[in-house]
């Protein structure tokens, strides 16, 4: 292998860990980051899952309909802001299209693929360097109606075909598990995955940046890159009023991904979409979850990162990402009301929103672009955290020269091709 100086483009958690893999590789790594900090966007308030057993597209079959039916809803897992941007609706067109049965099946299949490698790494480097990130066990997906767990069918079967460990339970066997769950909230059974687990997102990014540090990687912020330009046997880039020169390039920059491949003539469908989330301190333990919960109806996320609790999801499109939207924050609440009421103070939490550069079948986009010496590791959407790890991996082998661990077919960039 050939030392390079590579620069990754993006200090959330894939690009610190594709910065510490390539430098655990013997790599000379720059990470170039706008904001004052790595995991400052999409890493900084999401809901913490690293669940490959869950690891799902949101374009599913009965999804089109679920998101109609919820539209003019007072709390709703999807909010869609009429606009006229060309952009949103092709990739709406483009979605739609992978909500068929066979176009699920193969996304979910790709996307656990590389979810279940990336626990295993993630895994390696918690025990190697023993670290804590407020990490739990478990992951307990729940299904308030019987029509719920019906439209979960297609993800049952694959967890059978894919042998990914999990229960399928009834409303007594959830609640023997997560015995702080509320007895009034309508539960028709759930799907337990002892293998999944949770944890702070932006604390392991920050422990795992200081690594990083130590094994050589530079981290530069408050720098913008402003332009990637291909070279003879290297690249360029422009940052802020500078040039500087490098081997090789990772883009790892989430939604501005996009706008630094498009004129190097790569064009992927990436599409900025928002997520909320809500932390609020738990004021009584024992009615607090012990892991981490997933509500179905509404796509909300529940987990406990230490003495807090969070509530994280929904999905909107068509609004500024700094905007937060009262029917999201309500959304939020009610979730967590509904299933612990006692744990915290839900109105009173910290409100985040964010976005997350999502492709419309969903799965990652790992590896080399048509244009020498430029590599991407985009496009995963809200299981960023569940993907980190075994994407930075896998591009850290690829731009080695190695051959990746794990079958790379559909999750590269030749999937558009």
């Amino acid at each position: 292998m050939t030392q390079k100086q590579i620069a990754v483009v993006g200090g959330g958690v894939v690009g610190v860990c594709t910065a510490y893999f390539l430098a655990e590789a013997g790599h000379d790594v720059v990470v170039i980051e706008r904001h004052q900090n790595v995991a400052q966007e999409a890493s900084f308030a999401n809901g913490g899952l690293v669940a490959p057993g869950y690891a799902t597209p949101w374009a599913a079959p009965g999804m089109p309909r679920k998101i109609l039916s919820s539209l003019f809803r007072s709390e709703a897992p999807v909010m869609l802001k009429p606009t006229l941007d060309r952009a949103l609706w092709r990739w709406v067109r483009r979605w739609m299209s992978e909500c068929e049965l066979e176009r699920y099946r193969i996304n979910r299949a790709r996307m656990q693929r590389i979810a279940l490698y990336s626990r295993d790494m993630l895994r390696k480097i918690r025990e190697y360097y023993q670290l804590d990130y407020e990490q739990t066990q478990g992951v307990l997906q729940l299904f308030r109606t019987e029509k719920d767990r019906k439209l979960a069918e297609p993800g049952i079967a694959l967890l059978f075909e894919n042998e990914v460990p999990h229960q399928i339970l009834d409303a007594e066997g959830v609640r023997a598990i997560e015995p702080a769950l509320a007895s009034d909230t309508p539960l028709a059974g759930g799907i337990y995955l002892p293998q999944d687990e949770a944890g702070n997102c932006p604390l392991f990014t920050k422990r795992l940046k200081q690594i990083a540090s130590s094994i050589g990687v530079q981290f530069h912020f408050t720098s913008t890159v402003h332009a990637i330009e291909a070279e003879s046997r290297g690249v360029t880039l422009h940052i802020d009023e500078g040039r500087y020169p490098a081997d090789a390039v990772v883009v790892a920059a989430g939604t501005e991904s996009a706008n630094l491949l498009k004129p190097l003539g790569i064009h992927v469908p990436l599409y900025p979409v928002k997520g909320y989330s809500a932390t609020a301190a738990i004021k009584n333990f024992e009615q607090a979850p012990h892991a981490a919960v997933l509500d179905e109806s509404f796509k909300v996320a529940i987990t406990r990162l230490g003495s807090r609790i969070r509530v994280a999801g929904t999905v909107e499109l068509g609004t500024h990402p700094a905007e937060l939207r009262e029917r999201a924050l309500r959304t939020l609440i009610k979730v967590g009301g509904d299933w612990f009421p006692n744990a915290a103070n839900y109105a009173q939490a910290n409100f985040w929103c964010g976005a997350r550069a999502m492709l419309p079948d969903e799965p990652p986009l790992i590896g080399a672009t048509p244009v020498r010496n430029v590599y991407v590791n985009i496009g995963h959407g809200s299981s960023g955290w569940t993907m980190a790890a075994g994407s930075g991996k896998v591009l850290a082998d690829i731009v080695s020269g190695f051959s990746p661990e794990i079958d790379m077919d559909g999750l590269t960039l030749a999937r558009y091709g």
